[in-house]
């Protein structure tokens, strides 16, 4: 007790036996009891304590000696306390409080295949030529990660020359990076402004040939950062030609604000989606409508 507890009661909690446990951990709450035997006064530990035989804890200053000689309810000299006790587990202590020796990291796969894609040394069995440059790939992580390889590699659909097959209609980047994301499942670091926002075009439409959905998705997220009144029109026939639906949202919302409809009305882009999409632009005056 130091000295300035010395006008107070003070009240303690020790561990008589501990079985088999050399220490416990537990929280408690002390209570003073009124003559119903309902609490009166109450303090509860700050945190989990841990008791073994030779400690104590509690507090110093429970309750102030003039606040308890003056209450109604200490009469007689007599005084109830109560000490609520709750015993906590030591194994959910020890993840709590105390750093694993073990950690398990995050899991490093892609890296792995990204290295597999690169390494000269373990030759793909696949042969790509894609406008004049050619790419190898490992046939079984083609089929793996896309059904229309998997079909065109090993299905009824299999090519007769499946070990050499020419891309069309596709620039050797876009391939590329899409060989990337196919053993990385991400896309490769590039420059920002329009060439990312051209290469998630191109990709976009290399996932939808591939059925490849987590692309797709990538590429709608990443494009629907970059609608503006130039490219609204042009980006929803995009989203339309190749079932995004979500990109087609994001582009209807935008032009239909009225502080983007005319400018975007006056574009190229509007009038070709007037001129081959019509239902897209019932769909725009539906949206305006609401």
């Amino acid at each position: 007790m130091n000295e300035s507890s010395e006008d107070c009661i003070s009240v303690r909690l020790r561990l008589i036996d501990p079985g088999d446990d050399s220490e416990v951990m537990a929280e408690y709450t002390f209570s003073l009891l009124d003559q119903d035997s309902e609490p009166w006064h109450s303090r509860k530990s700050s945190m989990v304590r841990f008791f073994d035989s030779e400690w104590m804890w509690g507090f110093d200053c429970f309750i102030e000696r003039e606040g308890l000689e003056s209450s109604p309810h200490f009469q007689g000299d007599r005084l109830r306390i109560r000490c609520d006790i709750t015993m906590v587990a030591n194994k959910i202590i020890a993840e709590t409080t105390t750093k694993p020796l073990l950690v398990v990291p995050p899991s490093d796969l892609h890296q792995h295949l990204g290295d597999l894609l690169r390494n000269a040394k373990v030759r793909g069995d696949v042969k790509f030529k894609v406008g004049g440059k050619k790419f190898r790939a490992h046939r079984n992580i083609l089929a793996v990660r896309s059904s229309v390889f998997m079909a065109e590699l090993y299905g009824k659909m299999k090519e007769k020359k499946a070990a050499r097959i020419r891309i069309k209609d596709m620039e050797p980047t876009v391939f590329e990076a899409f060989l990337h994301f196919i053993y990385t499942d991400s896309l490769p670091e590039d420059d920002k402004g329009g060439s990312r926002m051209a290469m998630a075009q191109h990709l976009l439409v290399v996932a939808d040939r591939y059925n490849m959905e987590r692309l797709k998705l990538i590429c709608q997220v990443i494009l629907q950062d970059y609608i503006d009144t130039d490219n609204a029109a042009t980006m929803m026939v995009l989203a339309e030609q190749h079932g995004c639906h979500g990109l087609k949202q994001a582009c209807l919302r935008f032009i239909a604000s009225p502080c983007n409809m005319k400018v975007v009305m006056a574009t190229e882009g509007f009038e070709y989606l007037t001129r081959s999409f019509p239902s897209l632009l019932k769909e725009l005056a539906d949206n305006i409508a609401v």
